[in-house]
């Protein structure tokens, strides 16, 4: 995964885990039953529009809160391929990282898009919208070796049965 387009979906800042995936839905038994409530304090219809492959772009704070590992599993479960924001929770950024999901930080794309708008995202190198790049920092290595692998567990299962043959 070098490059990508996807439609976006703007949120804005401060958006919590609480808001991703509300604590009484934590209790049903698959990500998968968790994700038709993700956002749904925020936008209740959100997660039934998105589609697979959209991108969320949102303001500074993204994934605060608390460190709850199913909030980046529900983000990609709906098929979001990226989350661009002006800052993420610490926690929150390595857990997405951990389940395989693309985080980039951006302070002034936000700004920028409207929602339903298209970027394409060129990994390690910039954003491009409607004609404009905006360059992005690149993420080390072994960061975007586990983003592509799947995820942590998934990474290292890959680089385990290298190492087995």
């Amino acid at each position: 995964m070098d490059q990508f387009t996807g439609k976006i979906w703007v949120l804005g800042d401060d958006i919590d885990t609480d808001i991703i995936i509300p604590t009484e839905y934590l209790a049903l038994k698959t990500v998968q039953d968790m994700a038709p409530y993700a956002f749904s304090p925020l936008r209740p219809e959100l997660a039934e529009q998105i589609k697979e492959g959209d991108i969320i772009v949102a303001g500074k704070n993204f994934g605060c809160g608390s460190s709850r590992e199913q909030a980046p599993e529900i983000i990609k479960a709906l098929g979001i391929q990226c989350v661009i924001a002006k800052s993420f929770a610490r926690i929150f950024f390595r857990n997405a990282i951990n389940n395989g999901l693309l985080l980039i930080e951006n302070d002034v794309l936000r700004d920028a898009v409207s929602e339903g708008d298209e970027i394409t995202i060129t990994i390690n190198e910039a954003i491009t919208h409607q004609g404009k790049q905006y360059p992005i920092t690149s993420l080390p290595q072994n960061l975007v070796d586990i983003i592509n692998a799947g995820g942590l567990v998934k990474a290292m299962q890959k680089l385990n049965n290298v190492k087995n043959c």
